[in-house]
Parts: structure tokens; sequence; C-alpha cells
């Protein structure tokens, strides 16, 4: 793709399309959250209907819509203060929907009065009537932020990280409809690749696979217009490949989202989900090699089981903890093996075991992680391809096995809860808390295409 300058608009362009009228208000602040790691996190924002989230890097900071009308950006504007962020470099504003620019007021003349302010706002041009929208272009014109239209081909500038407009394109898609000619994002920080694709449904998705196809780097997605149907096609899923997906909505969504048919799409392809509507507030933290997912709640993150976790509302003021770390050594975890897969492997569903779960390290289990582990031993009589297989434990704490992780006949590799250097007999889960239950828990294996290959209980 040809690198483009962004077009600036003059607000008097926007303004003939919608007017504009008054109102921003704040929120109030909540109980300051753990601080992130540096690197690049993503902060999935639990703003109940609707979507908002923050990516942050260093002191770069860029915001991607701020929930929903109703609320008035107060819970967007909590998150961001518990997190100290006193500057938004890049507003982004994905579509004209009152429930992802229900906020952007209100966060414009929160950090233009009271913080380090606002460095410019990105939008589609394809405007909306509703008095949500004219709140937001009075804003931009009141503080006189820069306002950008943002199209396929633009590039946000950003030192952390690679951002790309992918769409919308020119002409716009569809007449121009808001929701399939929403700005979608894709960020990249070394290995890992997220994708934002705002509302965008079967012509938007249609457009992302026809232009760019599996050329995407999406180690994590955010599923199109919060789990709808209309969105998170079988399509858009094969050519991304996803290692892990995040729904954003309600967990009592007056829409139903997330639908049914966007669950077992996931689940057939075996990503794990996370859902603001029992996980809460969801933040990955990228080292440019893995991923570490933090959340508020722990909720399962089979696709198939995510209702089974228990409501969690935005105002909740629980810190996040680290759930799970994802490596990234091989690009994309789920890709599927092409016509030619070299050598005869075994498939593992008999040949894979378990010799020794050690659930209780010596001594404090969060002081000695390493001593907590689980040794798996290959029994077939040919090598056993362990990439992209995962091991979790009942409450959905996930490990995924790196690409090239082959195990030969009678070999032995441990999992070791915390953190070090990969070897040919020892991987490391990279937890920064204990994952085995000394108590009792269960082991679950399974291959790339969701199937258990291994499941065993202990006590």
């Amino acid at each position: 793709m040809q690198r483009k300058t962004l077009l600036a608009l003059t607000l008097v362009f926007i303004l003939v399309l919608a007017g504009c009228t008054n109102g921003p208000v704040d929120g109030t602040p909540t109980p300051e959250q753990p601080s992130i790691p540096d690197g690049l996190s993503i902060h999935y924002i639990n703003t109940g209907l609707g979507t908002s989230t923050l990516i942050k890097e260093a002191n770069e900071t860029i915001l991607i819509d701020s929930g929903d009308w109703q609320d008035d950006g107060d819970h967007v504007l909590d998150y961001l203060r518990a997190n100290g962020i006193a500057r938004i470099d890049h507003l982004v504003s994905t579509h004209p929907d009152s429930d992802h620019i229900g906020g952007q007021a209100a966060v414009i003349e929160y950090f233009e009065e009271e913080a380090d302010g606002i460095g410019a706002v990105y939008d589609p041009g394809v405007p909306a009537t509703t008095r949500t929208y004219d709140r937001y272009l009075d804003a931009i014109e009141t503080y006189d932020v820069q306002l950008y239209q943002t199209r396929a081909g633009d590039e946000l500038p950003f030192a952390g990280a690679d951002v790309r407009v992918l769409s919308p394109p020119e002409p716009y898609l569809a007449n121009e409809e808001p929701n399939e000619n929403s700005i979608v994002l894709q960020v990249e920080h070394g290995q890992a690749g997220f994708l934002f694709p705002g509302d965008a449904a079967e012509a938007g998705e249609e457009y992302l696979v026809n232009e760019y196809g599996n050329s995407m780097n999406v180690s994590a997605l955010l599923a199109g217009h919060h789990g709808s149907n209309s969105s998170s096609s079988a399509a858009l899923l094969d050519a991304t490949t996803p290692a892990v997906t995040v729904i954003s909505s309600p967990y009592d969504s007056q829409y139903g989202h997330p639908h049914e048919e966007v669950l077992a799409r996931l689940a057939a392809r075996a990503i794990p989900t996370y859902w603001t509507g029992t996980h809460g507030d969801i933040v990955m933290h990228s080292n440019g090699s893995a991923l570490t997912i933090a959340t508020q709640r722990e909720a399962p993150t089979e696709s198939a089981r995510l209702r089974k976790g228990e409501p969690i509302e935005p105002e909740a003021n629980e810190p996040v903890k680290p759930r799970t770390v994802i490596a990234l050594s091989t690009g994309k975890a789920n890709s599927p093996a092409g016509p030619d897969s070299g050598p005869e492997t075994d498939t593992g569903h008999e040949t894979l075991s378990i010799t020794e779960i050690n659930a209780d390290a010596a001594g404090d289990d969060r002081e000695n992680l390493n001593d907590e582990y689980v040794t798996f031993e290959h029994m077939g009589d040919q090598p056993l391809d362990l990439s992209g297989w995962t091991v979790a434990d009942d409450a959905g704490a996930t490990y995924t096995f790196p690409d090239g992780t082959m195990l030969d006949p009678g070999d032995e590799l441990t999992l070791h809860t915390g953190r070090g250097s990969d070897s040919a007999t020892d991987l490391y889960w990279g937890s920064t808390q204990p994952v085995w239950n000394n108590a009792g828990d269960t082991v679950i294996v399974r291959d790339t295409t969701g199937t258990t290959v291994l499941e065993e209980d202990y006590s």
C-alpha cells in the first residue's frame, strides 16, 4: 500500500453536512489501577453498551471511540484518569453511531480544559443527523482541534507502533452506509498485530478480505459490531486467523450481542474469546513477541462457554490481573496447514500423556512459579507437532505452544508457570501468578481445531 498524507478537513466543510450544538461534560475519578509495564498496551474498556479502546506506548496515546451517548463519556474518562492518561494524541471516531462517539464531546472538553489536550481527531467523513454527532463536531470547533478525514492508505504518526488505516476506501462502500465505512485500523508492534474494524459488516469485511487477504497481521481481533452476526464472517476469520478475539458488549445486551452464530464461528476455529460483559476491562500488553492478557474478572474464554461467566458492570473498580500469555514467535497461532504438511506426524489424540503435575511449588508459590509445572510425554512412534496447541486450566487461563514445538517419540516436555528461556525440554508460561490450583484443578490440552486431546483432573 502506498503511503498517503492525511487530508486535513476544515470544520466548516463538516458543519455544512451536520450542524453543531452545545453540551460536553466530564466524569468522576475511580480508584487508581496498577500501572501497565513498558511496551505497547491495548485497553479494551468495559463501557457496557458501546465500545472504546485505548492504545498506549511510552507517552503516546490513541483513543478509538468513547462508548455510548447515555453515559456521555463518564466510563471512559474515569478509566483514562485512573490510568494516568494526561493527553490523547490521536482521537479516532470510527463512524458516527452514538454508541461509538457517545463520549467524544466530553473527552475533548476534559482534555482541552483540564489536561494536556487532544492532538488530532480522525473521522471517516460520513455524517449523521444526531444530537450526539452535532455535539461532537461542536466540541471540535470550540477547542479548534485538528480534524482529519481518514481513508484507506493513511497512516497515523505513532512512534510506538505501525498504525495503518485499512478502510474506508475511495469511493465509499455500500452507498456511504456508516457502519460499512467505519475507520478500520491495523496496529502492528513487532510480531503482534491488532485489528479494530468498528462496525464494518458484510461489505466492509468483504472489502478487507479482497483487498488485503491474509496479509493482515492479526494476533488480536476486536469482533466487529459488538459480536453481531453481521460481522466476524468466516471469510474474515479465515483471512486473519487471530490468536484471540475480544467482544465489547454488555452481558444483557438488548441486541443479543454476541450472537450465537458468531460464537459458533469462533468456537469452530478454537479462538479464545474475551468479553467485556464477563471479563470487564481487558488489557493486552505486547513486548513484540508475546501478548500478556489481563482482565478484571476470571471467566471462560471458550466461545461455547462464554455466557457461563458472571456479568460485570462498567462501574466495577477491580484492578485487572494477568490471566495468560500467548507466544507470538510463530505469527498466527491458528494458521491451517497447507496441502503439503511435511513428514508424517502423530495427531497426539492418543499418544500425548501427562507424567507429572506439580501444582504445589516449594515455599511460597508466588515466589517460586517455575516449581509449579506440568510434564508431558509423547508415547507415539511418529513426531508430534504441538504448534498452536493450547494448555488451559478449569478457570480458562490459557497457554499457546509456540510454533515449531515438536516432540519425538519418548520425549518429555515440562511447562513451567513462570518466566524463563524456552528450550527443547522446558517451556515457560510467563505468568506472574500461580495457574494450577493446589487443592485440585483440570489440565486441558486442545489442538488447533479446538478438539480436546487430553484432559486430566487432579486433587
